[in-house]
């Protein structure tokens, strides 16, 4: 089951649509349903709560207003590692002779 701080793909009608984290489950009056708070991760943002089942939560299609819909809990890909018999790299220096600009330096100079 997803849970705070997971982030979810909101399916409406079998296509996705937008990213949502989930910001807070509780407990309803009701056993099994939940009140779900969700960020949805759009421009602008936007804080919302559903009420839904724990099967629901768990990535069973639901409908809301007469559409279906569906959460999937987005899985982070893993980073390959290098491989272990080659050491890991550093970039090589510039050498075209470029200049560093810091941008906290700027920031003082303002």
């Amino acid at each position: 089951m997803a849970v705070e701080n997971d982030i979810v793909l909101i399916y409406h009608e079998d296509q996705p649509v937008l990213f949502a984290r989930i910001e807070e489950i509780l407990p309803d009056a009701k056993p099994d349903w939940y009140h779900v708070q969700l960020l949805m991760l759009q421009v602008p943002t936007q804080l919302v709560t559903w009420i839904l089942r724990d099967i629901y939560i768990d990535g069973e299609e639901f409908t809301m207003n007469g559409q279906r819909m569906r959460l999937e809990k987005v899985i982070s890909p893993v980073a390959e590692a290098p491989p272990s018999d080659e050491p890991a790299t550093l970039p090589k220096e510039r050498s075209d002779n470029g200049k560093i600009i810091s941008l906290k330096d700027l920031k003082k100079n303002r």
